[in-house]
């Protein structure tokens, strides 16, 4: 792989983890602390769901959020001829 592609490369895998992490920020921060009042209104399985969020809800979808990590990377390494 030559620098140009390796540029390419690390800019669309810094893309990847942008988005992510601006998805697990949403979730386990907005939802569960600053917007929790407001979720607290709505009901989830028996509990409030600011608080499913706060509890339950940031951790599920950090689990969700490596696989889908692993599902973009891999086909990120085939896109770029660096898979294993």
């Amino acid at each position: 792989m030559n620098s140009e592609q390796q540029k390419k490369y690390w800019k669309e895998n810094l893309k990847y983890l942008a988005i992510l992490l601006s998805i697990w920020f949403l979730v386990s921060y907005v939802f569960g602390i600053l917007l929790v009042e407001q979720l607290n209104t709505i009901t989830l399985g028996g509990f409030k769901l600011g608080f499913w969020f706060a509890q339950q809800g940031s951790i599920y979808v950090f689990v969700i959020l490596i696989f889908v990590y692993i599902k973009l990377m891999n086909s990120l390494d085939k896109k770029y001829n660096v898979n294993e």
